[in-house]
C-alpha cells in the first residue's frame, strides 16, 4: 500500500507532503500504479524547483519502502508560495484521482 500525507495549516496551507510504501499492483518494474504515483510526486517536486525557483525541503529514502518527505520551506515570496500550493493542490487532485481507481493500493489522507 502506498500511503499519501498531506498536512495543512490553519490556513489551509500544504506544509508537507509525505509519500510512503509500494503499491504491489503489478511486477517490479511493471506496476502501474506505483509509476502513477511516483510520476506525480516526482513531478510535483521538479516543478517547485523549477517553477518557484526554490527547493522545497525534502527526505528522500528509496530503499526503506519508497520513502518521501517533502516540506514546504516557511521563507517564501508570496510568488513562490502560490506556485508551490498550486502545484500540491494539483498532486492532491491527482492522488485521489489514483485513489478512487485503485483506493487497495493507494491511500491519501491529510493530517494534523
Amino acid at each position: 500500500m502506498i500511503y499519501c500525507r498531506f498536512k495543512r495549516d490553519k490556513q489551509q496551507t500544504i506544509t508537507m507532503l509525505e509519500v510512503s510504501g509500494h503499491a504491489n499492483a503489478g511486477p517490479y518494474g511493471s506496476d502501474i500504479v506505483c509509476a502513477a504515483v511516483s510520476a506525480i510526486v516526482i513531478s510535483t517536486i521538479n516543478g517547485i524547483e523549477k517553477l518557484s525557483g526554490v527547493a522545497p525541503i525534502l527526505d528522500i529514502d528509496n530503499d526503506n519502502e519508497g520513502y518521501i518527505y517533502l516540506s514546504v520551506r516557511e521563507d517564501l515570496t508570496t510568488d513562490e508560495a502560490l506556485v508551490t500550493q498550486i502545484l500540491l493542490e494539483n498532486a492532491v487532485l491527482g492522488l485521489q484521482d489514483i485513489q478512487e481507481n485503485y483506493g487497495e493500493f493507494v491511500e491519501v489522507s491529510h493530517i494534523d
